[in-house]
């Protein structure tokens, strides 16, 4: 038996990595479903497990066990409303890939993937990509978009991964680190991932001049290695992932969801009441905050979508 990692997850048959570095094409063996969860993936990419290499005569390998999962990303499910799909497991980090033109990234996306990381005590980072290609009202847009998530207390990189832009910066934050890529489609991942490693040659395509919206290129969330500039202990893994047009929140009751926004949780002991949601409660001290300019009015707003069930955008993939 051997120990290794899911790289790749595609229908029944899963890319393992072994402890060596060696890549084995295997299937899943007996039940492996989490008890009590409803996920319509029992295995994800960056899952620990135990494995059996193909023996002599064998095409594949068998996933025999998965390990616990430290923690993960998840969203709705797209066709079964009540169960969640595992996006990827086992994370160090999590880069929120958005851009402010061509195609435009909502705060409510945003805001909709934060939440889902720090739920599942996952960091997160926003990296704003195409920076290089922005007129005077995008560069407005641009600044307050840094301004609202740093004010937030994440950290903010931004890119141009075409030109080379700030791709050091992401490559030190990178290096030995277990991260996921997640963004719309069009923003760049794929063309983010080719900068930081050549080698790869992820494929990538233009903008759709008629639409303004990238056009899907990443069909399955995929793990690779990369080659980096800093040497670490342990090895440096990036997980590519399907453009994502909206993102479905799981298993949040309305009273914790304040709590995953860190500038709200921070003041919420100022709340007359212990049990306060923010709406329209005397003493409320984090609208007291979005008054005096100390929360932006954008990150109030995604959390009362939130609260009240409200979706920005379809939770269901569409392109």
């Amino acid at each position: 038996m051997s120990k290794g990692l899911i790289m790749r997850s595609t229908g029944s048959r899963y890319l393992v990595r072994a402890v060596d570095g060696s890549l084995h094409d295997c299937v899943a063996r007996g039940n492996l479903r989490i008890k009590g969860w409803k996920s319509t993936n029992p295995l994800a990419v960056g899952d620990r497990v135990e494995f059996t290499r193909p023996t002599m005569g064998e095409e594949v390998g068998s996933i025999t066990e998965l390990h616990d999962r430290t923690n993960y990303i998840v969203r709705k499910s797209v066709n079964l409303s009540h169960h969640k799909h595992v996006i990827a497991a086992n994370l160090d980090q999590l880069f929120v890939l958005v851009t402010v033109a061509r195609p435009r990234t909502s705060y409510g996306f945003i805001d909709r993937m934060l939440v889902t990381a720090e739920s599942y005590q996952v960091p997160a980072v926003v990296v704003v990509n195409k920076v290089d290609d922005l007129d005077d009202k995008e560069e407005e847009l641009l600044i307050d978009l840094v301004d609202t998530y740093q004010e937030a207390g994440y950290r903010v990189l931004m890119t141009a991964a075409l030109k080379g832009k700030g791709v050091k910066e992401v490559k030190d934050l990178l290096a030995g680190k277990v991260t996921l890529v997640a963004g719309h489609s069009g923003v760049g991942k794929s063309t983010l991932i080719n900068a930081i490693d050549p080698e790869l040659d992820l494929f990538t395509l233009e903008i759709s001049e008629s639409s303004q919206k990238g056009q899907h290129t990443t069909t399955n969330a995929e793990m690779y290695e990369l080659k980096t500039d800093v040497e670490t202990a342990s090895p440096t893994f990036i997980i590519d992932t399907p453009g994502i047009k909206g993102f479905g929140l799981v298993d949040l009751d309305a009273s914790h969801i304040g709590d995953q926004f860190p500038e709200m949780f921070h003041l919420k002991g100022d709340c007359r009441f212990n049990d306060c949601l923010h709406k329209d409660e005397p003493g409320c001290a984090i609208r007291k905050a979005i008054e005096e300019g100390v929360i932006a009015e954008s990150r109030y707003k995604s959390y009362i979508d939130m609260l009240n069930g409200v979706e920005d955008e379809t939770p269901y993939r569409t392109d």
